[in-house]
């Protein structure tokens, strides 16, 4: 008996605090459907929500032998209307808005820019806020996440393209005011998402260790020739949800790991709501969808999605609006949390 009302009260618990996050009635709505690989979603101070499509170069080619260049879309809430807002976008991926309202880009390889940018929103010049490290090219930007002091915090794994891999290490890397680019974490395996508390005291970083640096170049069984037709077979390796301890200067310390989930395939992309729960997009095949956890790891509430790639809250009225990326499409669904934002600067930089 005593079992059975331990057991009744951690099922009760459980349940309410997934109701508490996500409402029994809350609806998953697609929105729109890009060319190949939404990512990277995030919401202007305007309210306006931009996302990368990644066009991976040896899937969306024309009959004419041409490439899609990568593109990133601009969804208008108020009309409901999805239109390019710049393409070629360099293969961006993740997406950031700073404290004054420029738009931080990481840009990819497989024809891509392989680095971070900003974007000022009001005159639409962009400039090169990381290119090189040591005097050669990055890996692979992938995502951003900012601090209080507008200190960037990018990973840089490469998980395919055709050009050379310069960088010793798929690190996370800090790019101070005063433009000053440092290497902070060198032990995460093949960093992904990365995300700041809203307290400041640590660096979410996401491993996803898919085994390899190109995977569209291997083919698959379909493709394979030979006696043994059959793809090489590889062996994927740190699958991992951590938490790094920043100090005041913007250095990380591995402080432990909030979820190891291998076998299964790690998160991609992640953000914080104003409560300090993490909200990450999972991309396990067996229970593919967003997760909610708070700041120790616990699971607060769970929303099954196709395999998704990335998530970013509205704001305003819209705080509470979960924008979700996953395949070539752009979902939304409305939570009881709401996000975690930046404040705005005071003063917009001249």
């Amino acid at each position: 008996m005593r079992f059975s009302i331990l057991f009744l009260i951690g099922f009760a618990t459980m349940v309410t605090a997934q109701d508490s996050i996500v409402p029994k009635d809350a609806k998953l709505t697609k929105l729109f459907t890009g060319v190949m690989l939404t990512e990277g979603v995030a919401v202007a101070p305007d309210g306006q929500v931009y996302f990368s499509d990644i066009t991976f170069s040896h899937q969306s080619k024309l009959d004419n032998g041409q490439i899609h260049a990568g593109h990133i879309w601009r969804y208008d809430p108020t009309s409901g209307k999805t239109s390019i807002f710049r393409s070629p976008s360099g293969m961006s991926n993740g997406i950031k808005f700073d404290a004054n309202g420029d738009m931080i880009v990481c840009e990819g390889a497989d024809y891509g820019g392989r680095r971070v940018t900003r974007t000022d929103m009001k005159t639409g010049m962009s400039y090169i806020v990381a290119g090189l490290y040591e005097g050669r090219k990055l890996n692979s930007p992938n995502d951003v996440t900012i601090d209080l002091q507008g200190r960037l915090y990018f990973s840089d794994p490469r998980y395919l393209g055709h050009e050379t891999i310069d960088q010793p290490v798929m690190g996370v890397y800090r790019v101070d005011p005063d433009g000053s680019i440092t290497r902070i974490i060198s032990d995460a395996g093949k960093p992904n998402g990365v995300c700041v508390s809203p307290d400041q005291k640590t660096l979410y970083v996401v491993s996803n260790e898919n085994g390899a640096t190109g995977f569209e170049r291997l083919g698959t069984a379909d493709d394979a020739k030979g006696p043994v037709a059959i793809a090489a077979p590889l062996r994927k390796g740190h699958m991992a949800l951590m938490a790094y301890d920043l100090d005041k200067n913007g250095n990380a310390t591995f402080r432990e790991t909030l979820v190891d989930y291998s076998p299964e395939d790690g998160p991609d992309g992640l953000i914080v709501d104003a409560n300090g729960n993490l909200v990450v997009a999972e991309r396990s095949e067996k229970r593919p969808g967003i997760a909610i956890y708070s700041p120790q790891g616990k699971e607060l509430g769970f929303i099954e999605t196709p395999v998704p790639t990335n998530v970013g809250f509205g704001r305003g009225e819209d705080s509470n609006l979960l924008y979700i990326t996953a395949g070539a499409e752009l979902y939304s669904i409305r939570l009881n949390t709401t996000g975690y934002q930046l404040p705005a600067a005071k003063q917009k930089r001249k």
